[in-house]
């Protein structure tokens, strides 16, 4: 009983498909390596998997360059200039995109500016001050940034203080009103402190609750 006839078409289950892609692959690399010996013939094989790998077979003694060189002078065709051209032409705009940024930098550095016209020279001008108002953003941002990371560390300061002099307190080791009342009151003159940093002009407003006999030594 002869075997059945297998209908050529595409294999849905995926393992059934790799271990056949597998399978017959192999099949084929040896019927080339047959060729290869029995006929004293150059065989080049390329496959790509369905999962993209490559596998490749080649006669012994010839690289792959060669055996591309052969396809094409026996074809009579140039597989590599189309590809040569295009990293020209890819080199060239490179190097234009080089030589129009160089030229940028001198002219905002004061030089080559003789053969700009007006138009020119005014859009220069402009692109010159964006970049001097995006360095300014950048210097305000970093020292205001700094400001607050400075504020906020002296805030989480004086809490912890007060924390822990109001445990104190509780605990019974502080037992002194005045103590507590005098630490208070240095309490008000951080926050008054901290205050006259954003408001100097309060200063005075303030100063007058404590009496004339009282001076503000501000940090």
């Amino acid at each position: 009983m002869g075997r059945g006839k297998i209908e050529i078409r595409k294999i849905e289950n995926t393992t059934n498909r790799q271990v056949t892609y597998s399978k017959r692959r192999n099949g084929i690399f040896k019927k080339a390596q047959e060729l290869t010996v029995l006929c004293d013939a150059k065989v080049s094989l390329i496959m790509f998997s369905g999962t993209g790998k490559l596998h490749e077979y080649i006669s012994p003694n010839i690289s792959t360059k060669t055996f591309f060189d052969l396809y094409q002078k026996t074809l009579g065709i140039d597989l590599w200039s189309t590809h040569y051209e295009k990293m020209q032409e890819h080199y060239r705009k490179l190097k234009e995109i080089n030589n129009k940024l160089r030229r940028e930098i001198k002219q905002r550095l004061g030089e080559d500016l003789e053969d700009l016209n007006i138009k020119e020279l005014q859009a220069l001008e402009a692109k010159m001050a964006s970049a001097l108002d995006a360095v300014r953003y950048h210097v305000i941002k970093t020292q205001t940034d700094t400001c607050k990371k400075k504020v906020k560390n002296l805030e989480e300061r004086h809490a912890n203080l007060v924390l822990d002099l109001e445990a104190k307190i509780e605990d019974g080791i502080v037992e002194n009103e005045g103590y507590y009342e005098s630490a208070n009151g240095a309490s008000n003159l951080y926050a008054l402190r901290l205050h006259q940093n954003h408001h100097p002009s309060l200063l005075h407003h303030h100063a007058g609750r404590f009496g004339p006999h009282h001076h503000l030594r501000l940090a």
